[in-house]
Formats: structure tokens, C-alpha cells, sequence
């Protein structure tokens, strides 16, 4: 075995809820002999005829060859289909495929150009995901007496420090300290479904639906994870959604100026059926929230979505 130093140092990173595990390696390129070589293996290692090494010279060479050429054709035909392209061809949709494809990379898109009045909602839509939750501003503070209003019509309004707060959901007494990333836009989302969906915002309150656990998610605090969750998935902080998601929602938000509001309340009801599907407890939310991020993208995905109500799980609004 060589006598160059070889370092491991074992990294541990945690993707998708699984411990991934990974080798670095210094003073070699690439490991090429087993750490702890037997005898038979030493031995064999001697018996390397010359036209071995002319074997893997020659397989080198066509590697070398084969890859210049399939770049080639690569380069000529992409400047076939800018040529045609133009056209409108049936041929020039095909031969750009390709490059499609590779822009699609990491669930990649080109940017669309919007109409105007698509850049007129999204212009909105990013005014409203940058104002922060702001507990001094009397707006802010009429907001959430009347989300508790809307939630419990019959009660009494509690000051706004009150542990009765958190029977809605807030992890405290004072709900200002839960936004954090979630932002103003949260606390509208949370009032638009009360107001638009009453009775599917009451059954999800109150936990009306299925078996529950032991030790459920907490409400209020999962709306705020649901809005920050959706504007990542939407991709709507870039300069032009880029995500096959949010270039779908372009669509979505063409057609209604609340898209955004309406998919919150389908992920919300989604969440909490994949919740009970998963029999899931407060420590699984996180993993609840991922598997209903990847059932929104599936349903945007859908040819002849045109709308939020065209989504299978808009169904399960009530």
C-alpha cells in the first residue's frame, strides 16, 4: 500500500430525516486499493501484463473520442434549432427540447414573461410577504383580535398577552413573539380562511377530523409555517419565480389575485390529512409539512390546472 497519507473524516448530514454519511479523502485522488489489502490481493496486483496497460490505454482514447463527439453533435444540434426555432416549427419545438431539459435541472425553469397583469399581482404579492408582524402597530393588533373574533365568535376578547392565546395554537402568551419568518402575510392568511372557509377553518381549529394524537400541532403557529413553506416552494423572493412550482402558480395568480390566499387554505387542509393519514405527533410536523409540499407540487404539475379550484385537494375545502 502506498506510503502517501491518507485522512477519512466522516461528516454526518441530515437529509430528508436520514443520517448521510461522507468520505473526504487527501493525498489521493481516488481510493484505488482497499485500506487493508490481504496477501492474494498484494500478490495479484503483481501479475499486470503490458497488454493490460494497452488495453486501458486504448479504452481511455475511445472514451476520450466518444465524449468529444457527442459534444459536437450537442453544439450543432442546439444551433440547428435556433435556427428554425424561430419559425415555429414543429421541428424547431423538438429539436429545442433538449435544452429545455437541461434548464429544467434541480426542478430549474426559464423564467416566463409576464403580462402585465401578472406583474402588477406578483408586485403585490412580494409588497405583502415583506411586511414583518409588528405587535406596536395598531393594525397589526386589530388583525389578530379579529382572527380570535372569527375563531371564537361566542367568546370574550382576551388582552393581547393572554394565556388563553394559546388555545388557538400560539406557543405563548403574547402571539407577536410566533411570526418570526412567517411576516404579516401569515396572520392574513389565518383571517382570509376563517372568513372564505368558515367551516373547514373551524373543523381544522378544533381538530374536529379523524383520530387525533396525544399531542397535536398547535394551529395558529402550523398557518405560519404553511405561508413561509408555500413562499419557498412558489420560489416568490427570487427576481422571477424559476421553480416549476412557481411558474405554475404565474398561472394560478393570472386568474384570481388571492391564488396565494386560497392555495394557503388547500395546504392547510392538505397538511392536516396527511397529519392523520401518518398518524403523526407534534415532533413529525416538520416531516407532515415536507410530504405536503411535494403533494401541492405533484397537483401544480397537473395538466389543465388553470386555477386554485381546479386542484384535486381544493375539494376537501368545505
Amino acid at each position: 500500500m502506498s506510503s502517501r497519507t491518507l485522512r477519512r473524516r466522516l461528516h454526518h448530514g441530515d437529509v430528508d430525516g436520514k443520517r448521510q454519511e461522507h468520505l473526504e479523502t487527501s493525498g489521493l485522488d481516488s481510493l484505488r486499493e482497499p485500506l487493508l489489502a490481504d496477501d492474494d490481493y498484494i500478490e495479484n496486483k503483481k501479475i499486470c501484463t503490458l497488454e493490460d496497460l494497452w488495453d486501458d490505454e486504448r479504452k481511455k482514447a475511445q472514451f476520450h473520442w466518444t465524449f468529444i463527439f457527442s459534444n459536437l453533435i450537442a453544439q450543432w444540434a442546439q444551433w440547428l434549432a435556433n435556427v428554425v426555432l424561430g419559425s415555429g416549427s414543429i421541428l424547431g419545438r423538438l429539436l429545442s427540447f433538449p435544452s429545455a431539459a437541461l434548464n429544467m435541472q434541480n426542478n430549474r425553469m426559464l423564467p416566463p414573461s409576464l403580462s402585465p397583469l401578472q406583474e402588477d399581482r406578483l408586485r403585490n404579492l412580494r409588497q405583502r410577504l415583506e411586511v414583518p408582524f409588528d405587535g406596536s402597530k395598531a393594525e397589526h393588533q386589530d388583525a389578530l383580535k379579529l382572527l380570535w373574533k372569527l375563531a371564537y365568535p361566542d367568546r370574550e376578547l382576551p388582552s393581547l398577552k393572554s394565556d388563553l392565546w394559546k388555545e388557538m395554537g400560539w406557543q405563548g402568551s403574547d402571539p407577536s413573539t410566533d411570526f418570526r419568518g412567517g411576516g404579516f402575510i401569515s396572520l392574513e392568511n389565518l383571517i382570509f380562511f376563517a372568513m372564505k372557509y368558515p367551516d373547514s377553518f373551524q373543523r381544522l381549529l378544533h381538530k374536529q377530523d379523524g383520530t387525533r394524537a396525544e399531542w397535536e400541532y398547535p394551529f395558529a403557529v402550523a398557518g405560519i409555517n404553511i405561508s413561509f413553506m408555500l413562499a419557498q416552494m412558489l420560489d416568490l423572493q427570487a427576481g422571477l419565480p424559476s421553480s416549476s412550482s412557481g411558474i405554475h402558480f404565474l398561472k394560478l395568480l393570472e386568474e384570481d389575485e388571492m391564488a396565494f390566499d386560497i392555495l394557503f387554505c388547500v395546504a392547510f387542509q392538505m397538511m392536516d390529512a396527511q397529519w392523520l393519514a401518518k398518524r403523526a405527533t407534534y415532533m413529525e410536523f416538520n416531516d407532515v409539512l415536507k410530504s405536503t409540499r411535494t403533494q401541492l407540487e405533484r397537483e401544480l404539475a397537473l395538466e389543465d390546472i388553470s386555477s386554485v379550484k381546479d386542484l384535486p385537494a381544493y375539494n376537501m375545502l368545505r
